[in-house]
């Protein structure tokens, strides 16, 4: 009767992706109950049942976490470059809120690939500030579970049947050592020694210490091994437990939108002292350097036959005079910028068109109607803290919340995993849904499929599914949300949030217009059902600038004939 399917698969799919779903939900269910407690331990009851929901779901990104045997190495750099240098090392790791931790003298540390504030307080104790919500709060605590479950399999590697350590874990102790106190060694038998204790092959281990000598890690693969399996059996043998805790002010404000307040505040107090409060308004989330260069590359940055001509100067190595001129230009020709100040690391620039000469621009941004729009851009958020910030920024202005701005149109542009095609290619949103809820979000995209063919990348359009991390996909629930009458092309962690707001702000509080135009587009900077594709294979890099540059110019030429 329906000869197109195989209902003995499509079932069996179906259960595969069923059990990683109620894995997923466990490990928000307990990393909910480990917030409203305080703490916990890796290893204690709370903690193991954390990395056995890990271990059901099989993540993507974790490569083979797990696995009994085999340490996992992309997986290990990709989380490392997000969390502190020396996070490794510490026994004891707290997440607080903003509390003046820099007023007592502390360093601050900044991971390379995600901006979190991190003070080393001591040999043992690490403080991380979470000032982006709970996704930022779930993100590093799946992160540390899977630094935990590979700290274990190192371990096992450390002690033989005897109870005694074994001599590759001996060897590699003297190696960190010598390299501590800035002595040679010879790589060649270093090497052998940690692909023993790491379970992987020495070709591996190889390319791994590689890639973390070009990574802005600061420790080596050698002395991150070594302190994690030493502190797996510090926590085993002399019962020294690490801990995971959470400071009292962080679980008392956590929901209360107080830093994306702060951030709109500010923004809006910088409309109202230019007089643009009541200007046309577009607000555009992205990155930041595109619309800059886009804007002002042209009469600023000399002479460029088109937008990918200037992508291409203004992307290339050694762009960065070029850049820095083009950065002078715009501050005095109608740009203010606003590094953040508020805990959001949303650097906001605001674009005042009355002051903006576009004569001669390659792009037509001569507005339809009298008035000079005003374009605010600001730093793409992190998961939920998009909702706090969007919702935020279209509220009400004023002691009484009585300033109205005048929001013609707001742009969501980003990165996201695609699920068919490859990096760099695009996907064209026609509704969010948003994982593991009811919550689904339809929208009509001013944007569209046909805006972007004809420039030799993949377009894809349909759904796009706002996941709960990036850290927790597998491979069974994005194949059923591929080939279900779903329809989706991409996932990504934001874009309901921001429907959500701009959906609320224009049908319920009325604080913009009902008609406010949204514009929605993605580029791929992974495929996470593609084996060397996932985020942990590396970023984007040279391939991402012809779809960012194109979406932002297909956005400018949309936004000023609204």
């Amino acid at each position: 009767m329906y000869p197109h399917f195989n209902f003995t698969t499509m079932t069996f799919n179906k259960a595969q992706s069923q059990v990683a779903r109620n894995a997923i939900e466990r490990i928000y269910i307990n990393m909910r109950h480990l917030f409203i407690r305080g703490s916990y331990k890796p290893t204690g009851v709370s903690g193991s049942s954390l990395m056995s929901s890990l271990l059901t779901l099989k993540p993507e990104i974790y490569g083979v976490i797990d696995h009994p045997e085999k340490v996992e190495l992309e997986g290990m750099l990709y989380i490392l470059e997000r969390l502190p240098d020396g996070i490794e090392e510490c026994r004891f790791i707290k997440l607080t809120a903003r509390e003046g931790i820099e007023e007592a003298g502390h360093e601050v540390i900044i991971p390379s690939k995600r901006r979190r504030n991190c003070y080393r307080i001591d040999e043992d104790r690490m403080y991380v500030e979470m000032t982006r919500g709970r996704s930022d709060i779930y993100d590093i605590l799946t992160h540390l579970t899977f630094l935990y479950n590979e700290a274990e399999k190192i371990k096992n590697y450390c002690i033989d049947l005897k109870g005694e350590f074994t001599e590759d874990w001996k060897k590699l102790e003297e190696i960190v050592l010598k390299e501590e106190q800035g002595e040679e060694f010879d790589e060649s038998k270093a090497m052998i020694y940690l692909s023993n204790v790491l379970g992987r092959t020495v070709s591996e281990v190889k390319e791994t210490i590689e890639k973390f000598k070009a990574s802005k890690v600061r420790n080596s693969l050698y002395r991150i091994a070594y302190w994690l399996g030493k502190r797996s059996i510090h926590d085993q043998e002399l019962e020294e437990d690490r801990e995971v805790s959470f400071s009292a002010k962080l679980r008392e404000i956590i929901g209360q939108h107080i830093y994306g307040e702060q951030w709109a505040t500010r923004i809006k107090n910088l409309l109202e002292k230019e007089g643009l409060i009541e200007r046309p308004i577009h607000v555009i989330s992205a990155n930041l350097h595109s619309f800059m260069n886009i804007i002002y590359g042209f009469q600023a940055g000399g002479k460029f036959k088109d937008v990918m001509d200037l992508a291409n100067a203004t992307s290339a190595e050694g762009s960065d005079k070029l850049n820095d001129k083009i950065r002078k230009h715009a501050l005095g020709n109608g740009m203010y910028e606003l590094p953040d100040s508020s805990g959001t690391n949303l650097t906001v620039q605001v674009y005042d068109f009355a002051k903006i000469d576009v004569s001669g621009h390659p792009l037509d941004l001569t507005c339809e109607g009298g008035e000079k729009p005003v374009l605010i851009v600001m730093d793409y958020a992190f998961g939920e803290q998009a909702y706090e910030c969007m919702e935020e920024l279209l509220k009400p202005f004023g002691d009484e919340d009585k300033m109205y701005q005048d929001i013609r149109s707001i742009t969501i542009m980003g990165k996201a995993g695609i699920l068919e095609g490859d990096k760099g290619d695009l996907m064209i949103p026609t509704a969010h849904v948003f994982e593991g809820t009811a919550d689904n979000y339809p929208f009509e995209n001013l944007l569209t499929k046909e805006d972007f063919e004809g420039n030799d990348l993949g377009v894809y359009e349909g759904t796009m599914i706002t996941v709960l991390g990036t850290s927790l996909q597998n491979r069974d629930v994005l194949n059923h949300f591929l080939t279900s009458t779903w329809n989706a092309v991409g996932l990504e962690m934001e874009g309901a949030h921001y429907q959500k707001a701009i959906q609320s702000s224009a049908r319920i509080r009325r604080s913009i217009r009902e008609d406010v135009k949204v514009l929605y587009a993605y580029y791929a900077s992974d495929n996470p059902l593609k084996t060397g594709k996932t985020l942990a294979s590396g970023s984007l890099g040279a391939e991402g600038v012809k779809p960012t540059y194109l979406i932002s110019e297909k956005v400018l030429e949309k936004v000023f004939k609204i």
